[in-house]
């Protein structure tokens, strides 16, 4: 698919689809704008009359133009009323535009932008939005099918009356393109099954990111490395599988002087079994995803050379396979983070945390300015939230609010939850200095405050439990189907973008 925006009229537009925004209550400013010629829009509002069309949020009406105009049909797409219209409405609508247009097999859209100016939708966020409700929608995952890929959109133009809003526009394209491209990299390394991305190949795949003489550069530390420098907890929940551990350092320095030094940390558990305290085969079944807080860290640095955002970034994750075997780590056991602190191991299946506090440690060594952390954490986070709500905790109220902001822009769902220090007492051990559980409640909470227990004193930090909405077993909406969601890339370039 081919996305692009230009100058032009779009009475005169050769295309096999024409989609123009409507608003509740407001079609007539839209259809009886400077786009149609009076007959044109009596024709229109006319055909929307009859079909009892009221534009409200989600709603389509395609109507076949027989010669009135080049484009051969038109679709009007409802967004609601006119003054609650979002970035996410949207990319949603605009999602939905897209399947219909592989069920009709239409090869050519062209959107109308005029509905959109009529009620002042920031011209960024809008074209931002739409392209990656067509980019994203389309997204499927056919590595392991034989059918044939389902034919999509061949070109989709933006078409505006002013040359320099069509070249701002073409601008917006680009960086949405990129960051439709770093969600779809994180959807197919959370998508691909465990036997086909051990912790091997998740080193393989960071340092596909990294270019001769380019912007980004790499360091891993296999298992030797890791024994010396300490990681105990990613070597003790390493140590039932056949696969050799790994922890990954990526980083990122733009041309100029950085604004910010950010540490992005993820979780990395390419198949988790539960080890020794074995999970119910149900639960088993979609544990390939352990691995999407590494995978949505990759999917960002997969486009930051292009990007170039102003903040060096440093992208971090110890890759593991959690598996039961003689040799697989025991309730009880004992082992040392890189920090010293020593953590007793009392259910093997609260395991991420345990390989964060080896990570976490070692990106405070970095002195950045923030670290903040991505994790498949908790089942309890999404008892709390749901499925599609990001649990984000944080020590640092400016920063939270920062991310939150960008989420809201970005169209993923975040809420913060609470870092009850009282409930620090639950992870304290008889004899170590944690423990790797904290009982039956609050257990996305005291997970947070385990991680805490590795993050420097002072050190601006966030914690992100993106157990929900790292996977849709079930559709989110248009653009986010059942499998891997990139949740939440494009919450983190927005947010290295702001600096």
């Amino acid at each position: 698919m081919t996305i692009l925006a230009k100058k032009g009229e779009l009475s005169s537009s050769v295309c096999d689809l024409l989609v123009i925004s409507a608003f509740a209550g407001e079609q007539k400013e839209v259809l009886l704008s400077d786009a149609f010629d009076a007959s044109l829009s009596e024709y229109l509002l006319q055909v929307i009359k009859d079909d009892h069309f009221e534009a409200k949020e989600g709603s389509t009406l395609l109507i076949r133009m027989d010669g009135r105009i080049s484009a051969k049909r038109l679709l009007v797409v409802g967004l609601g009323k006119m003054e609650e219209v979002s970035a996410h409405i949207l990319r949603k609508a605009f999602a939905q535009v897209q399947h219909a247009c592989a069920g009709m097999q239409i090869k050519s859209v062209n959107v109308s932008m005029v509905g959109l100016e009529v009620a002042e939708v920031d011209l960024d966020e809008s074209v931002q939005a739409i392209v990656e409700g067509f980019r994203l929608s389309g997204y499927t995952y056919g590595r392991y099918k034989k059918e044939e890929k389902k034919k999509t959109t061949e070109t989709v133009e933006f078409t505006f009356s002013d040359a320099k809003l069509a070249k701002k526009a073409q601008s917006v394209i680009e960086l949405a393109e990129l960051v439709c491209s770093a969600t779809v990299s994180a959807r197919d390394l959370v998508n691909t099954p465990a036997l086909h991305l051990a912790p091997k190949d998740m080193v393989d795949a960071a340092k596909a990111m990294v270019k001769e003489k380019g912007p980004i550069s790499i360091k891993v530390y296999d298992e030797p490395k890791l024994k010396k420098m300490g990681a105990g907890g990613i070597l003790g929940i390493n140590q039932g599988s056949d696969h050799e551990p790994f922890m990954v350092h990526l980083t990122y320095k733009p041309a100029k002087k950085a604004k910010k030094v950010i540490a992005l940390v993820g979780k990395a558990v390419t198949f988790d079994s539960g080890g020794l305290s074995l999970k119910p085969s149900d639960s088993m079944m979609g544990m390939k995803i352990d691995m999407g807080g590494a995978a949505a860290v990759l999917g960002v640095f997969s486009v930051l050379a292009k990007l170039q955002p102003n903040v060096e970034v440093h992208g971090i994750f110890g890759a593991v396979e959690n598996m039961p075997s003689g040799k697989a780590i025991r309730p009880g056991d004992i082992v040392k983070a890189i920090n010293g602190k020593t953590i007793e191991i009392l259910n093997t299946d609260a395991e991420g945390r345990v390989t964060l506090a080896d990570t976490l440690s070692y990106a405070c060594t970095l002195k950045p300015d923030m670290v903040i952390d991505l994790a498949t954490l908790t089942g309890a986070c999404m008892v709390a939230l749901g499925e599609e709500i990001t649990g984000l905790m944080s020590n640092n109220p400016e920063l939270a609010q920062r991310m939150l902001t960008s989420a809201k822009q970005a169209g993923e769902e975040m809420w913060e939850l609470p870092l009850y220090k009282g409930y620090r007492q639950l992870i304290l051990s008889d004899v170590a200095d944690v423990k790797n559980i904290g009982g039956r409640y609050g257990g996305a909470l005291t997970a947070g405050l385990f991680l805490q227990e590795f993050v420097t004193k002072d050190m601006p930090w966030i914690h992100m439990d993106i157990a929900g909405p790292a996977y849709a077993e079930r559709p989110f909406n248009a653009y986010e189907q059942k499998g891997a969601t990139g949740h939440p890339v494009r919450t983190l370039i927005h947010f290295l973008r702001s600096y």
